[in-house]
Formats: C-alpha cells, sequence, structure tokens
C-alpha cells in the first residue's frame, strides 16, 4: 500500500489578544495562494517579545481563536504554544509539530516580522525546518530582505517588482528542502491592539470581530477598564 501524498499545512501563529476578522482573513489569503490543505492557528502562551503579565491569560486566547474558526473549513487551532509552562520559541513549536506532522508546513508571516528573524532563537536551523510564506504589510518594502544575511541572495528586481505592484508573488529556495514565497496581499487594517482600545473606549467592534468572539470578550468581561 502506498503512502498518502504529503498535504500543504499552514502554521499561523500569534498572540491573538484578541482574535479578529483581519486574522482570519489572512489565513484565507494563505491557504489560497498556496492551497494549503489546513490553516493551524497557534496561539502564543509566552512569547519571547512579550511579558506574560501584558497578556491576556492563555486560556481565553486560545479559546477566542477556537470559537473564532470553528465550523471554517480548512482551519483548525494547536495550543502547542498556549499550553506551554515556559515561553514559547517558534523553533520549539516546529520542532514539537514535526515530531507527529510529517506533512508540508508552510509558516505564515508578515513582512515587518520576518525581518526581525535573525533575532529569533536558532533562526538559521528554524529556515531548514519549514517554507515560509511572507506576507506583504503597508509601508514595508520586501527590497529590505535582500540585506537578511540568513538568506541567500535575494533577486533585486523582482523584490522591487513587488513592492510596486508589478509582481504579485516570488518564490525561491532557500535551502535543500525548504521555500521561501514572498506574497503581496490588500492590507487589512484592524490590529488586535486597536479592539482593545476601542472596546475600552466603550466603541463598536462588530464589525472588526467575529460574532463568536465578540461574544466571549463580552461574556468574560475582557479588556474593559477595572
Amino acid at each position: 500500500m502506498s503512502d498518502s501524498p504529503l498535504t500543504r499545512i499552514g502554521l499561523l501563529g500569534g498572540t491573538f489578544d484578541p482574535v479578529h476578522n483581519c486574522h482570519l482573513w489572512i489565513a484565507g489569503q494563505a491557504q489560497r495562494a498556496l492551497s494549503l490543505d489546513r490553516v493551524i492557528f497557534i496561539p502564543s502562551g509566552a512569547p519571547p517579545h512579550k511579558s506574560r503579565d501584558s497578556l491576556t491569560p492563555a486560556r481565553h486566547r486560545l479559546r477566542m481563536v477556537q470559537r473564532a474558526v470553528a465550523g471554517l473549513a480548512g482551519f483548525t487551532v494547536s495550543d502547542v504554544e498556549a499550553n506551554a509552562p515556559e515561553t514559547s520559541y517558534t523553533i520549539d513549536t516546529i520542532r514539537t509539530l514535526r515530531e507527529t506532522v510529517k506533512d508540508e508546513l508552510w509558516f505564515i508571516i508578515g513582512l515587518d516580522a520576518f525581518l526581525e528573524i535573525a533575532g529569533w532563537k536558532s533562526a538559521e536551523t528554524l529556515l531548514t525546518l519549514t517554507n515560509f510564506l511572507v506576507l506583504s504589510r503597508p509601508h514595508v518594502p520586501f527590497t529590505r530582505t535582500a540585506s537578511l544575511g540568513l538568506l541567500p541572495p535575494l533577486p533585486a528586481a523582482q523584490l522591487q517588482h513587488l513592492d510596486n505592484g508589478r509582481q504579485q508573488r516570488l518564490d525561491l529556495p532557500i535551502g535543500p528542502q525548504a521555500r521561501i514565497t514572498f506574497l503581496r496581499i490588500d492590507p487589512c487594517e484592524a490590529s488586535s491592539s486597536d479592539v482593545r482600545e476601542r472596546i475600552r473606549k466603550g466603541a463598536d467592534v462588530t464589525d472588526w470581530l467575529p460574532p463568536p468572539v465578540h461574544s466571549y470578550i463580552i461574556e468574560h468581561n475582557l479588556y474593559v477598564p477595572c
């Protein structure tokens, strides 16, 4: 009996404090661009760049993401970081997932965050363990990746084409087994910090949040001044 063909799985990590409609829209853009069979949302537990005290408890953020994707085809949630007892590093998450998932993995990341990857734990190794889908961010040029020392030389002309809109996508190998795809997407300006601020001010956020997430926030009295 032959082995089943590998499926393509996207990994979308974040604090998701709270998860909002732009997160779902980004996941959908990635899913269509790469023909992903599944996108796994990975709410962080204690990310290295943020204080645990500054975040809503991981159990709430995990449950909000679970509610947000419930019933959406191809979207699932992992608690691999939310339930981790210590600081969550991406390379440790990928290694943990690799223990059980043998499929083709794509780590979905914004261009602004990708430009800081040299400061991540074991960044060089991470770039060999998974493929990367790097999504455009407003006012951040793709040409900045040309000076990212961890990568082989990138075609400057094609990066420029991405920036000026003449090209929507660029696919490149970054090692013997890993690839990177740069993708232009239409901007979605909502952010979790915007949502939190609007809730604190008593402003309407119904257009920003999936209804089950909005209900959860109200139910648990999240983001309102103490």
